[in-house]
């Protein structure tokens, strides 16, 4: 899902996102005030975040504090510990066939919905087939995509078919929300259902939202599993990085999500406050996405313009705009050197799916500047802008781009300026606008009504989910961002998802990763490192290891206690 994004799902979010599924863990306790006593329950956690949910539907959801919720108020039916390993959730147990074919699958017998019905295999079946072939729900069609037949054998038991192996099964269960059949199955339109009850069996209880505002979920007492101990959670909207700050050293919320890296060393030097920097188990990513979608591909029908500026669909320029990109300085300064160099669609926090074996364009204004020169684009009247080349019906003639961000990127100002300063050195200027999550959705994906974008994305633990942002077919779906569309990737893509052997699997997702970077189909600034906060006055427990899915995350919010 697209980190706080915020969409980008994600989340997807994302699919982030993604915020990943997870189960409770036995936390790393804070360190509460000094002579305090044993932690006691009860009590409501409030949390500041900087954006708002944009889906109370998990098959809708785009932005990462969507899936924040999805993760709290549902089950999966396998989830995913802060150091990266699948573990049963609601699945006690699953197995495959000696041919890789058949999937099955032994569910817990004491699970039910907020509303007190029993969860069942059917519920699970309902869920799969729901998300598969609900072709216009942006994610979640991609993770059961390959189960051709699913039953329910009985209430606890559960068998999957796929048409050949895979070698990924568990995450495509990671991120299946269990919804209830005996509600869903009579909404007529799921990808139109507002889902305001938002019933679901996970350790917390949806209760109120306010829109920009706040949600409010209690602690589900009655959980299958191990109940929260708290009562109840508030997640609290503040547009204003500084003042989600100020509210956290003040005292009036107990945890923050995300704050510029600036904070750091305020944060850490206010009383009773706790900075954890960490890096996510499967990894943010800074992505600058160009709208490079062929005009023959613009999905009219969707309602796609396709604006971009067609010195983009260049890829001289984009190898040139990457050149020109200093990576570690935008660290420096936009992370406080909280992050690492990006490279492609997959994060160095998926281990061996990393393509460390592919060589980034290394930073070199002067090498940009040749290739511009050699590509034809030249600053002829001097003005210190490279005018398009003859063939190019260039809105202004020059290479004068759009370059929009979400107002929510507590860094995006900062790093939006650091851009335009870099690629002024090889004669390119970039217009900034700052837009809000939904407005910047409308613009971007069928839409294409854009020429730079800088956003950002959460990734799961596989990476399917991120590279199947640029597949031909997720042009018309809103999933693709740049409308890049090459039919060998494609079918890269379809054989990683079918492969059961793990290293052949990573050499094809390392050869996809190639042909990202070759073709200038993003440009990764940085992965960033994990920063949030929390006070440790008020609660204890919360899970914070040299990994993290996050403190907002059911293995945390599961297990904290209050302190007394």
């Amino acid at each position: 899902m697209r980190s706080s994004r915020s969409v980008l799902l994600p989340a997807l979010a994302a699919l982030s996102i993604i915020v990943a599924a997870c189960t409770s863990t036995s936390p790393s306790e804070s360190s509460g005030p000094s002579g305090s006593s044993a932690p006691a329950s009860g009590g409501t956690v409030r949390v500041g975040i900087g954006g708002f949910p944009d889906s109370l539907n998990p098959g809708n959801g785009l932005l990462s504090e969507s899936y924040t919720l999805y993760e709290l108020v549902y089950d999966t039916p396998i989830g995913l510990t802060p150091d990266g390993d699948y573990v049963p959730e609601l699945a006690k147990s699953w197995s495959v066939s000696d041919d890789g074919l058949t999937w099955s699958v032994e569910l817990v017998d004491n699970a039910t919905f907020h509303d007190g019905t029993a969860l069942t295999a059917e519920d699970l079946k309902f869920s799969l087939e729901l998300y598969r072939d609900t072709v216009d729900f942006p994610y979640m069609p991609a993770y059961p995509d390959v189960f051709e037949t699913i039953e329910a054998v009985d209430a606890t038991h559960l068998t999957i078919t796929t048409a050949e192996p895979i070698g990924n099964f568990e995450s495509r269960m990671v991120f299946i929300y269990v919804i209830p059949k005996h509600i869903w199955e009579s909404v007529d339109d799921p990808v139109a259902f507002q889902n305001e009850e938002m019933i679901g069996s996970g350790p917390f209880k949806f209760v109120e939202s306010e829109q920009g505002q706040f949600t409010r979920l209690a602690a589900n007492k009655d959980y299958w599993g191990d109940a929260p101990k708290i009562d109840e959670v508030i997640f609290q909207t503040y547009d204003n990085a500084d003042a989600r700050v100020a509210a956290l050293v003040n005292g009036d919320i107990d945890m923050i999500t995300e704050f510029p890296n600036t904070a750091v060393a305020t944060l850490r030097n206010a009383e009773n406050v706790e900075v954890v920097v960490a890096d996510p188990v499967s990894g943010d990513l800074r992505d600058i996405i160009p709208n490079i979608v062929d005009p023959e591909n613009c999905p009219v029908d969707e309602g796609g313009v396709c604006t971009g500026h067609p010195a983009l669909l260049d890829v001289q320029v984009r190898k040139a705009l990457a050149m020109a990109m200093d990576k570690q300085q935008i660290i420096d300064v936009a992370l406080l050197s909280l992050g690492s160099p990006g490279l492609s669609m997959v994060p160095r926090g998926l281990g061996d799916f990393f393509a460390d074996d592919v060589s980034d364009y290394a930073f070199d204004v002067s090498g940009a500047n040749d290739l511009l020169d050699t590509a034809g684009y030249a600053d002829t009247n001097g003005d210190g802008i490279r005018e398009c080349l003859p063939s190019q019906d260039c809105p202004t003639g020059d290479l004068t781009f759009r370059f929009n961000f979400p107002d929510d990127i507590d860094s995006g100002p900062r790093e939006a300026d650091m851009l335009k300063a870099m690629w002024q050195e090889i004669g390119v200027k970039i217009e900034i606008q700052a837009l809000d999550a939904d407005t910047l959705t409308s613009i971007c994906c069928p839409t294409f009504d854009f020429d730079l974008i800088l956003w950002g994305w959460g990734s799961d633990p596989d990476p399917a989910f991120l590279l199947g942002v640029a597949l031909c077919d997720e042009i018309p779906t809103g999933f693709s961002e740049t409308g890049y569309c090459n039919p060998d990737y494609d079918e890269l893509y379809v054989r990683q998802g079918v492969e059961p052997d793990h290293q052949a699997r990573v050499a094809i997702v390392h050869e996809m990763q190639q042909i990202l970077v070759d073709d200038v189909v993003y440009m990764i600034p940085y992965y960033a490192s994990s920063t949030q906060a929390y006070r440790s006055d008020r609660f204890t427990g919360w899970v914070t290891g040299p990994t993290t899915i996050g403190l907002e995350d059911p293995s945390s919010l599961g297990v904290i206690s209050k302190v007394q």
